[in-house]
Parts: C-alpha cells; structure tokens; sequence
C-alpha cells in the first residue's frame, strides 16, 4: 500500500471531478509528498499551484473547492490550505493501520512495483581496463552501479548488468610485455621491471603457466607471433581475476562485453561509421581550436566528425585519428550503437570521476543511432579517500602499487564496504574511515541498521521467554488487533514504514540507491529510539506480560519494521542479520 500514490490519485480524481476542462497531461504535475514540517500534517500536495494558472484562478481558491471535497472522507481528519497553496491532509490513524497490515501481507514484495514495466535497461558498471586486480578506486563504482540494478530490478525493471571489456588499446601490448617480462624471470633471468611496464606480482601465475606449457620456446619467436599469444591468455587470466574480486563484493555481471569485437574489418566500428555516414551524421572538416585546456581528440586538420552538436553535445567530435586508427569515441558509438540494436533502449553508465566530460558526448551518440528511441543516464562516482581515525590510511600494496578491493573487503568486511559507499551520494567524494566502520556504535551507519534488524528479532526472542504462551507465528500476527497502536509512537514509526514505497520509487526514478541507504538508517534511528522510550514508559514497551493483545499488536509493528529493513538491505546487497557478536 503506497499512501502517496493513493492520495495522488484521490487528489488528481478531485480535480477531474471539480475542473473536467483540464487538460489530463496537466494532473501528471501534481505532487503528493510529506510536508517539510511534520507539524503542518501528514500528507502535502501542490495540486493547486499545477492547475491555478490553466484556470484562471488562484491557487488559494483552487485549494479551498479542494479542501471541501475531503472534509468528509472518514480516514482524513483534516485538511487546511496552506502558504501560497499547498493542501495539507491529517490522517486518522485508522488508515496508517491499513498501512501496517499491507506491510505484513506483502512482506517481502512491500515497496515492490511496475514502475518498469518490464523494459529493459542495460546497467555498465565497473569496465576497468583488465590489467590487473580491482583496485580501490574501481570498489565504488562496482558497489554504486550493483545497487543501482537492484533497485531497478526491484521496480519492475528488466536488467541487464553489463562490464564493457576494455581490451584493445595500447594498455594490453604493455600488459602482455609486462607478462614476458615475467615469463623471463620464471625462467631464472633476473629482471628489473622498467617504468610503464605493469609491477605487480599478479602476472607471476600467468608467466608460470606460460613456462609449463611453453618452457623456453616462446624466447626465440618474433613479437608479432608471441604477443598475440601472450595477450589471450594473460587477458583471460585477468578477466578471471577481477570476477573473483568482484566477486568478493557478491557482483556477478550477466555480459562482459570485449571491446576487441568492436574493431577490426567488418567490425562495429567500421558497420557504424559507414551507417552514420548514411545517415548524415559524418562530415569531412576540421574543428574550431577549443577553449581553455586542449582536449585529447582535437587536432588542427582536417578530419572525419560526427555531428555530436546536432545532438546536444558541446563541440562535434572526431572519429578518425591521423594515423588511421579509431579515436576512442568511435569505439563508444558502436558500442552503444550494439546496445541499442541488442534491444536496449534505456541505458546506465557508471563511470569514474576522470570522465565527467563524457556525460554530453555519450548521449548525443545514444541519442543518434538510436533516432531519439533511446535514453542514456551517465553517473559518475567521485574519489573515495582512505582514512583511519581521521587520517590517511595506506594498507598494504601486494600488487605493485595498487591498494585492490581486495584489500578493502579484507578490512572492514562485504557489507560494511558495500554499505558505506553507498551512503554517500554518487557524486559526492567520500572518506571512507576503516576505524569508523568497524566501530560497533550509532556512529557507525551499518552497524546501526544492522543492530536495528537484529534488535527485531531480540524483541521477538523476549516475547517468547517472558510470554512462552503468546502465538507470534505470521498468522496470529496477521490477526492482531492492530487498532490498540494508538501512541504517537506507534504512529509515527508507522508513518515512515508507510513512505517506503514512495522511497523506492523515487530512487529508481533518480537513479540514486543512496535513498534507500538513507531511509533504511532513519527506519533504524527512528525503531531505536521507540525502544530506548520503552525504559522509562512501560505503556511504549514491545512485549509487556501484562497486556498480551497490544503486545501482539507491537510485535506486528516490529515485525514489520524488521520487514522493510530487510527489504531496503536486500536492495543495498548488504545482510540483515538476525543477532551480531
């Protein structure tokens, strides 16, 4: 039961009712949210202010012909009109019971929805270069853009999670030496790995696989026959090394996709340049020197441009680089030309903070070869800074010098990791402080939440040794007489499970699954604080031997509670346990 869009739908059914000459793409403008001061009531709406102005009339005198048609619908106790003409409804607390049992019926389906309707969406995430572990500065990028499928999954959404493979520049010829080199010192040569070259000690396995199947051979061939080779498998290795570390975060993507196919004759780079030429899209010119700093693709010739301004991008950009090859952002629009014609016509790209310049550029390509059918939302993840106790942290660096997820997850643990980076907007930098996350108090937000979904089940397991005789199975809980939460406790607890629906939707909308981290730490600030107001009022207390039926009642209340954190944990790939040591 979602009460906002409940009322949306009662308010924008008033309005039809009222005012039948509105224009209905008009009603898709009217809001119902909670009031930005609880004291002005349960519910708002800007209802009037939308439709004022078509009507010739003022927002005020729209709210009040508004206001009179609620005044007797039982479960509203009151509306007033308010400010410039903002409708506020109180609610009687019969209809936040209603709320409870939806809670408690749907379980762990409350909050889902079709706001997707099935469409499918293509989520890219993570699409480091495969020349070694995930290291930190990949971790929440991997982290954000998981969530982010999750939660479209969760609203009805059809999701694919996708890693774009970036495996055909220059990086892999320097990958591939890097290997030799350490082939070479398998071999027993002594080595000292130059600058340029890949240090780490994840190609070592690699070079010993190459010496048990090669021994010495591959010393005497020519590059153009060992460098091939030597890029497959050490391409292989590393791809399997960055699944295991995502892994290790509980990320599994269902398509890696190799840049390697895009390029080539008869690839997509040269099927989509001959297309874009067909459809007007490509031109032979030179560009205007830009402004401020040169960018990488500019070069004073002339060259061969895609019309990226025609599509809202800054400047048109170049496809052909002076030696022939591909630019980069060739590679990007047949790339995204293959999402397209793979059947996606919405898209999500999650990419670090060095490539907030690729936002405008991305979507002109989606916006051309897919005619305007398609939608891309590029979201960039800003740095993350490593503390401990306030002050920068260095871990270990046992590949090279890197710092790897892995280092991360061995620290602080999956949920803590995955937790903390999401609370934080995307977009936002972040420290990320491992003695705060390890800490086990309310300053610590996992932990918090955490302790919370654990606190239900203490709840429970008291109810059970105070009251061995009380039936909490889902059925008597189903059947508690829901009417005895009559606190102002009880109701406002209630309230907030009742804005979760509305909470998830709107983090899809917006692409932002930190809501979610956000409302799940409220839910949890606002059950323990009911509990700590349990100590010293008796009537506010979950189980009370003396009073079983509103024991029962409460016990709903927090199973409930329970519910919704758990459901909002789920979406954040983090555990809800049911005790912590």
């Amino acid at each position: 039961m979602d009460i906002f869009a409940l009322f949306t739908t009662r308010v924008t059914e008033a309005l039809r009712a009222e005012f039948p000459e509105l224009d209905p793409d008009l009603l898709t403008r009217v809001v119902v949210e909670p009031p930005r001061d609880p004291a002005h009531g349960d519910l708002s709406t800007n209802a009037a202010m939308v439709v004022a102005k078509p009507l010739g009339k003022s927002p005020r005198d729209v709210a009040a012909v508004l206001s009179a048609r609620f005044r007797d619908v039982p479960d509203v106790e009151a509306v007033e009109v308010a400010g410039p003409g903002f409708l506020n409804f109180r609610l009687s607390s019969a209809i936040w019971h209603q709320v409870l049992k939806a809670v408690g019926a749907q379980g762990s389906a409350y909050g889902r929805s079709d706001l997707g309707r099935g469409e499918r969406v293509n989520v890219e995430y993570v699409s480091a270069n495969p020349t070694g572990p995930m290291h930190v500065g990949h971790t929440r990028g991997a982290v954000f853009g998981d969530a982010l499928a999750s939660l479209m999954s969760w609203s009805g959404y059809d999701v694919t999670r996708e890693y774009y493979i970036n495996d055909a520049g220059g990086q892999i010829t320097i990958l591939a030496q890097s290997t030799l080199l350490r082939y070479r010192e398998s071999l027993g040569e002594s080595i000292e790995i130059p600058a340029g070259l890949y240090p780490g000690d994840y190609l070592v396995p690699v070079a010993e696989a190459l010496k048990a199947e090669y021994g010495d051979s591959l010393l005497d061939k020519p590059d153009d026959v060992v460098l091939p080779l030597v890029k497959d498998r050490v391409l292989a290795a590393m791809l399997e090394l960055i699944k295991a570390d995502l892994a290790k975060l509980n990320i599994h993507h269902e398509v890696f996709f190799s840049e390697r196919t895009l390029h080539g004759p008869g690839g997509d780079i040269e099927e989509t340049l001959q297309w874009l030429r067909q459809q007007g899209m490509v031109y032979e010119g030179r560009l205007d020197p830009p402004k401020g700093k040169t960018p990488e693709d500019w070069e004073d010739r002339q060259q061969t441009l895609f019309r990226a301004t025609d599509y809202g991008d800054d400047t048109d950009r170049a496809l052909v680089k002076s030696d022939g090859s591909y630019t980069y952002f060739a590679a990007d629009i047949a790339y995204h030309r293959n999402k397209y014609l793979r059947g996606f016509k919405h898209m999500v790209n999650v990419l670090g903070a060095d490539h907030s310049g690729y936002v405008k550029r991305l979507q002109a390509a989606v916006k051309a070869v897919s005619h305007g059918e398609a939608d891309i939302d590029v979201r960039i993840c800003q740095l993350v800074r490593l503390l401990k106790n306030g002050e920068p942290f260095k871990m270990s660096k046992r590949s090279g010098d890197l710092v790897t997820l892995a280092d991360v997850v061995e620290e602080v643990g999956v949920d803590a990791t995955r937790f903390m980076l999401l609370f934080r907007r995307n977009d936002a930098p972040m420290d990320f402080d491992f003695a705060l996350v390890k800490e086990q108090t309310r300053d610590n937000p996992v932990f918090y939440v955490q302790y919370a979904h654990a606190r239900t089940h203490s709840i429970f397991r008291t109810a059970q040794r105070d009251m061995p005789g009380l039936d909490v199975t889902v059925a008597a809980l189903a059947g508690a007489d829901i009417g005895l939460l009559q606190s102002e406790a009880d109701l406002e607890l209630i309230r907030l499970l009742g804005s979760w629906p509305r909470t998830v939707a709107a983090a899809t909308v917006a692409h932002e699954p930190h809501r979610v981290a956000f409302y799940v730490h409220e839910l949890a600030a606002a059950f323990h604080a009911f509990w700590a107001k349990g100590k010293d009022d008796t009537s506010l207390r979950f189980v009370n031997a003396d009073d079983p039926n509103l024991t029962l009642a409460r016990l709903a209340l927090v199973d409930a509670v329970r519910q919704v954190i758990g459901n909002g944990l789920g979406i954040l790939g983090v555990t809800a346990p049911e005790e912590l040591s």
